[in-house]
């Protein structure tokens, strides 16, 4: 059985599809998941199952759909995925405060190389970026953020096909999924 990890799309965030995590943690208990438990408030659930990501993909909307009423795209990594992730996340990440450091999720059918391939070119003297498996790592100056080619993301339809964590969530995450 593997720890998996449910990143929510876009709720509870700015008063948009609001969904109540308790409620929701209290369907996957009652649909079998051992083990489930929500950490904040922006759509991170934790959970064991034997199925596979894709499925769980699926199974995640459902639940969502049936507990919510709401359509919320979902990206599931197991927790050795985020591991090796963090593990390879390049020597610039989550380095400079005075820098964003965001984990970039990739939600199924949609690859990390699609999506970076939609977004662009990043400019370099602005932001850096580096992929590993499900998961794109971005950092960027605060001071020079709107400048970046990442920031405008939202004005893309790729946009609908990631979920962004700052890189404190993803670490925290990552964490709670081994049991440390």
């Amino acid at each position: 059985m593997s720890v998996c990890i449910a990143l929510l799309r876009g709720v509870n965030v700015g008063g948009n599809s609001i969904i109540s995590m308790p409620r929701l943690r209290d369907a996957f208990v009652h649909a079998g998941y051992a083990d489930t438990r929500t950490y904040i408030n922006s759509g991170n659930m934790l959970f064991s199952s034997e199925k596979s990501t894709e499925e769980l993909q699926r199974i995640c909307r459902d639940i969502i759909s049936k507990t919510s009423g709401l359509d919320v795209a979902v990206a599931v990594l197991t927790a050795e995925e985020l591991a090796d992730a963090l593990a390879n996340a390049p020597e610039w990440w989550n380095k400079q405060d005075d820098s964003k450091h965001n984990a970039i999720f990739v939600i199924p059918p949609a690859t990390a190389d699609s999506v970076c391939e939609e977004v662009g070119e990043i400019k370099p003297e602005y932001e850096k970026i580096y992929c590993h498996g499900k998961v794109i790592f971005w950092t960027a100056p605060i001071k020079t953020f709107s400048r970046t080619r990442w920031s405008r993301t939202s004005k893309l339809p790729v946009y609908q096909q990631i979920t962004i964590r700052n890189a404190n969530t993803a670490i925290t995450l990552s964490r709670l999924a081994a049991g440390k």
